[in-house]
């Protein structure tokens, strides 16, 4: 039975998170330099190290095929997701539809989904949420990249792949296929310097945040929009799909559970980054992180 006061708790944590941000901006703490430079070291430090650290675990090879159809699961996830969002928001600005379709692809799967899934699946549950993961690290730092900077020719793909992302998705999967163990004293270095991305990128949210003001954050269709599509439309869709083609009941619930986090925190930090609308993506970081307060519990049941 899963309890889904662990997901609610989750929600809360990184929400309560982003109000520190809130708090830091308004008082001086964090300006807009350091919030930029914290968005850098979060994509070229923090994030690669948590990355790599996520592939350092033993499995069994009984587990192999299971983590294969869920590879494939995940592929086509994002994959759909992309063609999704490529159709529904034609209608928007260019600058406003590079953000909606990113959070229709890329939700907060491993920023909150992983503290999920271990409490309610174990180390199992982060087993298989590495493997989801994979997919969407490798969409990432190739298409996510390309949304915001438009372009799309050979250098700017090898620019996307070789980047400190996704060379550490390579160097987690040799890890992971060939079970090879680092020293303690580097994993444990590594783990402990991943695990500050997560409030780093949740302090940099709300730093964004602070810069609107309340009317402004709740204004505007498009934010409910993609919230609506982000945390209902594609999980449901995702659970019907895999349901009528008789996936595992875990494979289908790890799926159905990490696509239906809120926005992923990265789509304010690849704004920020690469010049986007970062106040849109906080937006719409924020909201859905509030609304899935209500819709993952209610995700949870339905599985």
């Amino acid at each position: 039975m899963i309890n889904t006061n662990v997901v609610v708790n989750e929600v809360m944590v990184l929400f309560l998170i982003m109000i520190i941000g809130v708090y830091a901006r308004k008082r001086g703490f964090m300006s807009e330099d350091l919030t930029k430079q914290l968005s850098h070291l979060l994509l070229n430090i923090t994030m690669p190290l948590m990355i790599i650290a996520s592939f350092h675990f033993e499995f069994s090879y009984a587990m192999l095929q299971n983590a294969g159809i869920l590879f494939l699961i995940s592929l086509g996830i994002h994959s759909v997701s992309a063609v999704l969002g490529l159709v529904i928001y034609y209608r928007y600005p260019v600058d406003v539809r590079s953000i909606l379709r990113f959070i229709t692809v890329f939700s907060n799967c491993a920023f909150m989904g992983f503290p999920v899934l271990e409490s309610l699946y174990g180390r199992i549950g982060i087993f298989y949420g590495s493997i989801y993961v994979i997919s969407f690290n490798v969409f990432l730092w190739t298409y996510g990249v390309m949304l915001f900077n438009g372009a799309k020719d050979a250098k700017t793909f090898q620019k996307a792949v070789l980047n400190p992302g996704i060379v550490s998705v390579f160097i987690g999967l040799i890890l992971f296929i060939f079970s090879i163990r680092l020293p303690i004293p580097i994993i444990r270095t590594m783990e402990m310097v991943g695990s500050m991305t997560i409030p780093i990128s949740m302090l940099i949210v709300g730093a964004l945040l602070a810069d609107a003001n309340l009317k402004g954050i709740f204004s505007g269709s498009s934010v409910y929009y993609g919230t609506a599509i982000r945390l209902l439309l594609l999980p449901l869709i995702t659970l019907g799909i895999l349901r009528l083609i008789g996936v595992p009941d875990i494979l289908l619930a790890i799926s159905v559970i990490l696509v239906g986090m809120p926005a992923a925190a990265n789509t304010a930090i690849f704004a920020e980054t690469f010049k986007g609308d970062s106040l849109l993506a906080s937006r719409l970081v924020a909201i859905s992180t509030i609304a899935s307060l209500v819709t993952i519990p209610l995700l949870v049941l339905l599985l």
